[in-house]
């Protein structure tokens, strides 16, 4: 088969594996995992795993903590900071104490590598529970923040297990100098994260977002990545940890979101190389003869969750069916565990026989597989009443977390005079625009404004923008292609909110009614009536018959105001 038909073949296959189980619910990472299998030497022989797909991996590897990293913030750590160490640390050490003596019980593994196991298997996978609770519309319920916070509690656990590698490599089998390690890297990326990220990161991404150059920036990312993985590794940790502290710097400063919103492509492609180079990696012989093994643990694996975080749930006072909802989610193994053995493998880390490591990979993908059916099985039963009474199972969509009521697109003299009335009224509100000057002046007079770009819909959606949450956008752009770019993304996002856009005449007021804003207040003319308006009030026009003038002149669009003869 020629090169060309063997690509052909390998990208039908992602596709058709992607479509469908998207259809059922499943996750895309999954169908990658399919599609590496599949194409692997095993099945249809498409690819090996050759350097290439490994560099591939790699890559994905440092994008996945990379994305991790980018997710923590110290803002919101603070705010989350009573569920996140409460419930997200409860949560690891319920689960890791009911699978740490099943491990030491039933393998033949060091008491440090039961242990790194038990921990890297009560981690969740934060990219499939996430777009699960999204299509679900339940992030923003009480059950949704809860599961948030012990996703992100486990995020933040990447950074001792990490640290925690040389251990595992038995670089060191002083276990209190570990310790006192893995305590003083922790601490080093808190304090590098503030000091880093606001003396250093901060200026940094103000001069390249001064370029207005859209490569300039994505280079920039690019760079801090590659330069934090250089340095790590040359520390003697895993590159993937130098990415992660690549993220955790950048989620510090307000480019944050733009940052997140431009990576967010590639991060996808070569995460899905990563993990279509691990579905290849995979040997399907060895699997299919130890089969009883993997099933064995996939079913151990999500009961043993499911019982440990229900039971902290319950203890945490979460009603039942919050309870069994959080146990549910977060009852599958993670994304982590992939990468910790993915790491293991590629540092050259002998902690488990390669053996072990195979029926692991296999345990945690399947587990990544099952929780969608699982979900749907839930639905089903709580649908039909057999699961809970009606009375309990009100209480399952919990109330909506506070968003931004209002979407500024813009922060000019516009944007900035709405911030202020909206301020004056205690009315929530985010505002975005993408100069740099204006976001850091408008930030020290404590308006809420944040650097990106308003016509991206990753960015509006991180924002808060939701169909039936954001009450107004209010697109105060001074560009006319931009304001029409934003205005049909907003559209998209969320077709029935309330579009009021800053126009500089007639003409861009009706292109922007065009593109779906409900009103679009051309300047030269709304300064034009108010400039009559007070001429006609002091030559003693009564306020009515004025009022009346404006009404009609402003009525279906300004259709009764004479086409300008001039553009001065």
């Amino acid at each position: 088969m020629t090169m060309s038909l063997t690509l052909l073949a390998f990208v039908a296959v992602v596709f058709a594996l992607v479509s469908f189980l998207r259809v059922a619910r499943i996750g895309a990472l999954v169908a990658f995992l399919f599609a590496g299998v599949l194409s692997g030497p095993y099945v249809f022989n498409l690819f090996h795993l050759t350097e290439t797909w490994t560099l591939l991996g790699d890559l994905g590897i440092m994008f996945l903590w990379f994305t991790m990293g980018l997710n923590i913030n110290m803002k919101r750590l603070w705010t989350l900071r009573h569920s996140i160490f409460g419930f997200g640390a409860a949560q690891v050490l319920m689960v890791a104490t009911m699978l740490f003596p099943l491990l030491f019980g039933l393998t033949g593994w060091s008491i440090i590598g039961c242990v790194m196991v038990a921990l890297m298997l009560s981690m969740s996978s934060t990219s499939e529970d996430m777009q699960m609770l999204a299509d679900r519309n339940q992030i923003n319920t009480d059950m949704g923040r809860q599961t948030f916070s012990i996703l992100l509690f486990q995020d933040l656990l990447a950074i001792p297990l990490l640290a925690m590698m040389p251990v595992l490599a038995g670089r060191t089998f002083n276990f209190g100098a570990a310790a006192i390690d893995v305590f003083v890297w922790s601490v080093a990326l808190v304090l590098g994260v503030v000091i880093v990220g606001r003396f250093v990161l901060n200026p940094l991404m103000r001069l390249v977002s001064r370029l207005k150059s859209k490569e300039a920036f994505l280079l920039a990312i690019m760079l801090n990545i590659v330069a934090w993985a250089a340095v790590a590794n040359a520390a003697g940790v895993p590159a993937g940890l130098g990415a992660f502290l690549a993220g955790m710097l950048l989620s510090e400063t307000i480019y944050s979101h733009q940052v997140s919103a431009e990576i967010s492509p590639y991060a996808m492609l070569f995460l899905a190389f990563f993990f279509i180079s691990l579905g290849m990696g995979l040997n399907l012989p060895v699997l299919g003869q130890y089969w009883y093994v993997v099933l064995f643990g996939v079913i151990g694996l999500i009961a043993a969750k499911f019982v440990a975080i229900f039971m902290v749930a319950r203890v945490r006072h979460v009603n039942v069916p919050d309870a069994a909802m959080i146990a549910l989610v977060l009852s599958q193994a993670g994304e982590f565990g992939l990468l910790m053995l993915q790491t293991m493998r590629t540092s050259g880390i002998d902690a488990l026989p390669p053996i072990h490591q195979e029926i692991l990979t296999a345990i945690i993908i399947l587990s990544i597989m099952m929780t969608p059916l699982l979900m749907m099985v839930y639905d089903w039963l709580k649908r039909s009443g057999r699961l809970f009474s009606q009375s309990i199972a009100q209480g399952v969509m919990g109330r909506p977390a506070q968003v931004p009521s209002v979407i500024i697109c813009g922060f000019g003299r516009v944007g900035q005079i709405v911030a202020q009335m909206l301020d004056a009224q205690n009315i929530p509100y985010v505002a975005i625009d993408m100069d740099v000057d204006t976001v850091l002046l408008g930030r020290e007079h404590g308006f809420n404004v944040v650097y990106g770009n308003s016509t991206n819909a990753d960015v509006l959606r991180d924002m808060g923008l939701q169909p039936r949450k954001t009450r107004a956008v209010v697109i105060a752009l001074d560009n006319a292609a931009t304001a029409h770019d934003a205005a049909i993304t907003v559209r998209e996002i969320a077709p029935r909110v309330k579009i009021f856009a800053r126009a500089r005449n007639l003409t861009e007021s009706k292109l922007l009614m065009a593109d779906g804003a409900n009103v679009a207040l051309p300047e030269t003319i709304e300064s034009s009536l108010f400039l009559g308006y007070g001429v006609l009030e002091h030559l003693g026009v009564s306020e009515r018959s004025v009022a009346g003038l404006l009404a009609r002149m402003r009525a279906d669009n300004y259709s009764s105001v004479a086409e300008p003869v001039s553009d001065k």
